[in-house]
C-alpha cells in the first residue's frame, strides 16, 4: 500500500474521496475497467467510520458475510484494490475542487477530448488531479460530542472509541452513552474487562432493544439516571466522580469510552458547489452530482428511496466508478466484462 502523508502533488483518472468501505471499493471498480485511482482520507489509515469506531464490532448486513468484524471488512477490501495500486494518501483532508481547463492528465485512459479534470487541493499544501472525482466521504466530518470534565483525560485514559478491545484487558471500564454504540461497546469488554459500568443520564436507552437486555443479563454494571461529573488521576484516568439524583459516588476507572455521538458536517466539501439536501450531496441514479464528471456515494449522498446500509453503498461505488469509465472513455461499455472472465486477477 502506498501512502504519503508529506505535501505532494498526485495524478490518476479517478480521485476518490474517503477511504471507507464505499471508497475502497470504487477504487476497486475503477482498477477493474484499467483506471488508476487516489484515495484521500483525513484519517491515518483506510476504512474511514468502521476503522476509527466499530474495529471490532460485527457487520451482519454484508452480502456474503453471515458475520464480519468490521477490522476484518476493510482488510479484504484493502486486500481487494491492491492489485490495482491504488495511491492512498491517508491524514490529509480534500480542502477545494476546482475545473482544471489545462488538464494534463497523461493516462493513456483518458480520451484525447475528455475535456476538462479536476484539481482537489489539500490542506496544508499539495494537489491532486484527476479526471473525475467519488466523494465517497460517509457522514462527513464528524467531531466526538463531549463533556468539560472529560477533555483533561483525553488520550490519558478517556477515549471516544474503542479500537482494540484486549487493551482494555483487566481494566475497570466505564462508559457514558445509552444509545447503539454505548451498549455494544459494553457487551463486547465485559469478558474482556475486570468491570464494565455503563452511565446513562436517562432512565431509558436508545439502543435496540434486545441488545439492553443483553447489557441488564450481562455482568455490566448499569447506572441509569446518572451523570459523570468529575474525572480524576496523577498522570492518568484512575478514578471518577458519578452523581445519581443527590448521591454521588467514586468509581474506579483506568479507561472511559465517552459513546455521547457526534457532530458532523460536510467540512470543506459543503464550499464545492455541490447541490446539498439536508446535508447530503444531492445525485441521479447514476450517482452523479450537479459537477461533470464528480460522483458522491455513500452515506454522503442522497436520492429518493435510499436505503443506509453498508451493502448499498458498495453498489452505488460500482455504479460511480463504471459510469466514471465512460465518461472518460468515450465509446466503452457501461457494463464491465464478466469477473470471472479475469482469471490473472485475485479477486475476493
Amino acid at each position: 500500500m502506498e501512502m504519503t502523508s508529506a505535501d505532494v502533488d498526485a495524478s490518476a483518472d479517478v480521485a476518490v474521496v474517503g477511504a471507507g468501505p464505499a471508497g475502497l471499493y470504487a477504487a476497486y471498480c475503477a482498477g477493474f475497467r484499467g483506471l488508476s485511482s487516489v484515495l484521500v482520507d483525513a484519517l491515518p489509515e483506510p476504512g474511514g467510520q468502521i476503522s476509527a469506531l466499530y474495529p471490532e464490532k460485527k457487520i451482519y448486513d454484508v452480502a456474503g458475510h453471515p458475520a464480519v468484524r468490521g477490522r476484518e471488512l476493510i482488510d479484504n477490501l484493502v486486500a481487494q484494490v491492491a492489485p490495482f495500486e491504488p495511491h492512498y494518501l491517508l491524514g490529509r483532508t480534500a480542502a477545494s475542487l476546482t475545473s482544471d481547463l489545462t488538464s494534463d492528465l497523461t493516462s493513456d485512459a483518458l480520451a484525447p477530448d475528455a475535456g476538462a479534470g479536476w484539481t482537489i487541493g489539500l490542506e496544508g499544501g499539495g494537489r491532486v488531479r484527476a479526471g473525475a472525482v467519488v466523494i465517497a466521504g460517509g457522514l462527513g466530518r464528524s467531531v466526538p460530542r463531549t463533556m468539560p470534565c472529560l477533555r483533561p483525560y483525553e488520550g490519558r485514559g478517556v477515549a471516544y472509541h474503542v479500537p482494540r478491545l484486549d487493551e482494555h484487558q483487566d481494566r475497570d471500564v466505564v462508559i457514558v452513552g445509552g444509545g447503539d454504540s454505548a451498549v455494544d461497546w459494553a457487551l463486547a469488554l465485559a469478558p474482556v474487562a475486570r468491570s464494565v459500568t455503563v452511565v446513562h443520564r436517562r432512565s431509558a436507552f436508545r439502543a435496540h432493544e434486545h441488545s439492553v437486555k443483553q447489557m441488564y443479563a450481562a455482568d455490566i454494571r448499569v447506572l441509569a439516571d446518572a451523570q459523570v461529573t468529575a474525572c480524576r488521576g496523577a498522570k492518568r484516568l484512575e478514578e471518577v466522580r458519578v452523581t445519581i439524583g443527590e448521591e454521588e459516588s467514586t468509581l474506579p476507572a483506568q479507561a472511559l469510552v465517552a459513546a455521547l455521538g457526534f457532530i458532523t458536517s460536510l467540512g470543506p466539501i459543503a464550499e464545492w458547489g455541490l447541490r446539498v439536501e439536508n446535508r447530503q450531496i444531492a445525485v441521479d441514479r447514476a450517482m452523479r452530482t450537479n459537477l461533470p464528471r464528480v460522483y458522491a456515494v455513500g452515506d454522503i449522498c442522497t436520492y429518493e428511496g435510499r436505503v443506509p446500509l453498508v451493502s448499498v453503498g458498495f453498489g452505488e461505488a460500482a455504479a460511480a466508478a463504471n459510469h466514471a469509465a465512460v465518461e472518460l472513455r468515450p465509446g466503452s461499455r457501461l457494463a464491465p466484462e464478466h469477473s470471472t472472465d479475469r482469471d490473472t486477477v485475485p479477486l475476493s
